[in-house]
C-alpha cells in the first residue's frame, strides 16, 4: 500500500456537484468523481465532500457527538457493490464531548463493481450526513452520474485519499489485539490490549463492534510500553441478546502521527 501522501490535482474527471439546501446557507457540497479502471474491472471512482469555513461532518463511526453518514445506492444501475475506504479523520473537542471525522474537503474513494464489466455504472446515490458548526444538522445529498473512464492510470486525488488511509498492522508493526468481556449494567464492558508502538501524542482509539445494532462508548485509554489499553462500554440499541464476535470488533488508533487498523481481538 502506498503511503506516500500525493498532491491532490485538480479533479478534471468530476461530475455534477450536488448541494444541501439549508437555512443557514450551504455547509456542504457533494461531487461524484469518475477515476480509472482496475484489470479486473472494478471501477475505481470517489465522492468528495465540500465543508464551509468552520463546517464538520463525520467519519463512519463519529463518536459519542456525531451522527454516521448512511449511503442508499437504490436506482443506480450496473452495480453490483461497492466498498467505501475512509481517509484518516480528525478528532475534534467541543463542549466536552469527542467527535470524529472531516473538515475542510475530504475524498472517499470508492470501489464499484459492476454487474457488468467494461460497462458504464450510472450512480443515483442518497447519501445521509451530518454537518456541525454551531449547530448539527442533517444534510441529504441526492448524487447522481455515470461512471464510464475506460482509463488504468491513478487519478492522483484519489491516490492520495487511498494513501491516507491508517496503516493497517502489518504496516505499523502491531503484534495483535486481546480483549476481555465483562457484564456491566446496561451491556458488557471491553477491555482491550493492543500490541502496538505508539502512534504518536494523545492517542485516541475507536471502537466499532461489528454489527451496528450494538452502540459502543467513547474509550479510556493508557498505555505501558507497547501495550495500549482501551475501555468502552457496549451496548445493544434494540431488543434481544448482546452477542459479540470476537473476529468483527475493529480497533481505529488515532495518534498524533499515524493511524492504525486493527481487526478482532482474542479472548484475554
Amino acid at each position: 500500500m502506498i503511503k506516500t501522501l500525493l498532491c491532490a490535482t485538480a479533479l478534471t474527471a468530476s461530475l455534477t456537484p450536488a448541494f444541501a439546501a439549508d437555512p443557514v446557507g450551504t455547509p456542504v457540497t457533494a461531487t461524484l468523481i469518475d477515476g480509472w479502471v482496475q484489470p479486473d474491472g472494478t471501477r475505481i471512482s470517489a465522492i468528495q465532500l465540500t465543508l464551509a469555513p468552520g463546517w464538520k461532518t463525520y467519519w463512519r463511526a463519529p463518536g459519542d457527538a456525531g451522527i454516521p453518514p448512511e449511503f442508499n445506492w437504490r436506482g443506480s444501475r450496473n452495480l453490483n457493490g461497492v466498498a467505501i475506504s475512509w481517509p484518516t479523520p480528525q478528532v475534534f473537542e467541543q463542549n466536552g464531548m469527542r467527535s470524529v471525522g472531516y473538515a475542510h474537503q475530504v475524498i472517499l474513494p470508492l470501489a464499484i463493481s459492476p454487474k457488468q464489466a467494461g460497462k458504464p455504472v450510472q450512480i443515483n446515490l442518497s447519501m445521509d450526513i451530518g454537518v456541525c458548526k454551531d449547530i448539527c444538522v442533517p444534510e441529504t445529498l441526492s448524487i447522481s452520474g455515470v461512471l464510464d473512464a475506460d482509463g488504468r492510470v491513478p487519478l492522483p486525488a484519489i491516490a492520495a485519499a487511498l494513501a491516507e488511509q491508517p496503516y493497517s498492522a502489518t504496516e505499523s508493526g502491531a503484534k495483535g489485539a486481546t480483549c476481555a468481556l465483562t457484564p456491566s449494567e446496561d451491556g458488557l464492558k471491553i477491555t482491550a490490549r493492543l500490541n502496538l508502538p505508539a502512534t504518536g501524542g494523545t492517542e485516541h482509539v475507536v471502537i466499532e463492534a461489528g454489527s451496528p445494532d450494538i452502540w459502543v462508548s467513547e474509550a479510556t485509554t493508557s498505555r505501558s510500553g507497547n501495550i495500549l489499553t482501551a475501555q468502552a462500554e457496549m451496548i445493544r440499541s434494540s431488543d434481544g441478546a448482546l452477542a459479540i464476535d470476537r473476529s468483527a470488533i475493529r480497533f481505529t488508533v488515532l495518534g498524533s502521527s499515524h493511524a492504525v487498523d486493527l481487526h478482532g481481538c482474542t479472548p484475554d
